[in-house]
Parts: C-alpha cells; sequence; structure tokens
C-alpha cells in the first residue's frame, strides 16, 4: 500500500504549455505545486524508431486519492497521443510540507 502523498511525472514538448498544464492542476485543486524542469533530452522508441527529443518534465504533488482523477484530467489537456503519465508514492517527507499539499488539493 502506498503513501498518502504521491508525486505525478509527466513530460511535454514545451515550456509554454507546460505552464499551462501546470497552472490548470494547480487551479483546479488536482495538484498543491507542479515544479517545471526544462532542459530534458528524451531519448525513446517510437513507432519502431529511436527519437531525441528536448522536453520539459513536470513534478506534479499531490494526495494518493487525487491520482486517479489527476491522470484522467492531465490526458485530458496534455497534447500528446501517449503522454507520460507515471506516480510515486510518498512514504515520507516533511510533515510541514506534506499538510501544506493536503491544505491546497481539494478532498
Amino acid at each position: 500500500m502506498g503513501g498518502e502523498y504521491a508525486l505525478v511525472l509527466s513530460t511535454l514538448s514545451g515550456l509554454e504549455k507546460a505552464k499551462e498544464i501546470a497552472r490548470t492542476l494547480v487551479q483546479e485543486r488536482l495538484a498543491a505545486c507542479v515544479n517545471i524542469v526544462p532542459g530534458l533530452i528524451s531519448i525513446y522508441r517510437w513507432e519502431g524508431r529511436v527519437e531525441e527529443d528536448s522536453e520539459v518534465l513536470l513534478l506534479i504533488k499531490t494526495k494518493s486519492e487525487l491520482t486517479e482523477k489527476l491522470m484522467k484530467r492531465l490526458k485530458e489537456i496534455h497534447p500528446y497521443k501517449v503522454p507520460e503519465i507515471l506516480t510515486v508514492d510518498i512514504d515520507n517527507g516533511f510533515k510541514p510540507y506534506l499538510d501544506w499539499i493536503n491544505e491546497s488539493v481539494q478532498m
């Protein structure tokens, strides 16, 4: 069984779309915070070929009970046909920060 909190990871091709998605998730109270990490290089297999692209990484902090709703919403607004959406359980952390996540998302 996972923790009470989760980190959701996703990649996008551009900074402006990443900001738009981050704002949407925070405004809709699905995420307490979204960090945007630019400068990512992704090498991956797609449709039988090895591809290389510049991307940005989203680090999305939320409560575990909201991850399904967050993933559904992210899929709706994400431009990729098959977006990277991965969830990592947060088993431990600085309690005041975890309390802030709890207060920042919808229940």
